[in-house]
């Protein structure tokens, strides 16, 4: 089977050759990985055989100008698009350091807002031509990535988190624009790919809504503020017959009966170490969701460990389809090659139908 055979049927609840599976490794785990046996000239896809999903984008963004600010051995601070600035560690695997943002409020919200145009070069046309045919070619699954609309982002890299955090309560209406507004912005460029011919398969956002010991905010507000632009898009998307995928960082449990009433059918990472219980949403909504991860890091120290963990989960997630492999969020760098390489051979053998 193809790669979009494979997640197509898991997607859609029945049962392909095999699990669809794929990873997110660190890059210095990558690089560890190269010095103790990956060959230099192969792609950890590859090697592997992971699932190959490819993503369209549109850029969303104010389109500020990006430049460097300073820059030393160990880090650099630049600003981006989004208007953020922020440090980046040359030699640690980390998430930036943000140290400022251009969006502070309504009046700096509206000059961005004029910034956020739909002009057409906003999708990089010329690349895409040249990439459209190698990935049908390819049998992959194909999806619109969207940048912008969620939590995650907009307080991440628009406003700031602990700003768009008091803004929830302060002012939520506010919030409620700046999100309905960015996922009316991706619908538009979703409907011009298809105009187009560019017929993706799926839309996927990322929106981390929780972290280790529950939400980052209440499901009331979440409702209020948030929601609107997941329908929006999940909405859309279902108008044109196209798979839903929300990836969610943290303990998202809270969550998941709206997620599946909004419409999404993917979700990830479902982090162990923070609380995600993979077969119980397997019990509850596993007819309607499909689950993308729950294999804990924690246990790829050690082989015996990795063994109970794959065996005492795939066989009953793969049920009837509606899972694929992943870790459950990303392989830190004290994974070795050595036991990465054998849970591979795990997840084969308990993942294959």
């Amino acid at each position: 089977m193809t790669s979009r055979e494979r997640i197509l049927a898991v997607v859609n609840h029945t049962e392909p050759d095999r699990i669809p599976m794929n990873d997110s490794p660190w890059a210095s785990t990558i690089a560890r990985w190269r010095r103790e046996g990956l060959p230099e000239d192969v792609s950890v896809n590859d090697f592997f055989g992971f699932d190959t999903w490819r993503r369209v984008t549109a850029d969303l963004s104010p389109r500020y100008p990006a430049r460097v600010i300073e820059e030393t051995d160990e880090y650099i601070i630049e600003t981006s698009p989004w208007g953020e600035t922020a440090r980046r560690w040359k030699h640690r695997a980390s998430v930036p350091e943000f140290l400022d943002f251009r969006i502070k409020d309504r009046d700096s919200w509206a000059e961005a807002k004029e910034r956020m145009d739909t002009s057409e070069d906003r999708v990089a046309w010329d690349s895409l031509a040249q990439s459209w045919p190698v990935w049908q070619e390819e049998g992959a699954f194909i999806e619109y990535s969207i940048w912008g609309p969620g939590y995650d982002v907009w307080s991440n890299r628009v406003v700031g988190t602990e700003r768009f955090l008091m803004a929830l309560v302060t002012d939520p209406e506010w919030c409620r624009e700046m999100q309905i507004f960015a996922a009316e912005r991706a619908v538009h460029f979703g409907d011009l790919l298809l105009e187009r011919g560019y017929d993706f398969d799926g839309i996927r956002i990322p929106d981390d809504l929780g972290y280790r010991n529950g939400l980052l905010m209440s499901p009331a507000t979440f409702d209020r503020c948030i929601r609107p632009a997941h329908e929006i898009l999940c909405d859309w998307a279902h108008r044109h017959g196209k798979v839903c995928y929300l990836h969610s960082c943290g303990n998202v449990m809270a969550l998941v009966p709206r997620f599946v009433e909004i419409g999404w059918q993917f979700l990830d990472p479902l982090e162990v170490k923070a609380g995600m219980d993979a077969l119980g949403l397997k019990r509850e909504f596993g007819d309607r969701l499909t689950l993308v991860g729950g294999i804990d890091v924690r246990t790829m120290l050690d082989p015996a460990d990795m063994e109970r963990e794959v065996a005492t989960k795939i066989p009953a997630l793969k049920a009837g389809g509606g899972y694929c492999y992943h870790s459950d969020h990303s392989v830190p760098d004290n994974v070795s090659f050595e036991n990465y390489c054998r849970l591979m051979e795990l997840v084969r053998e308990y993942g294959t139908y």
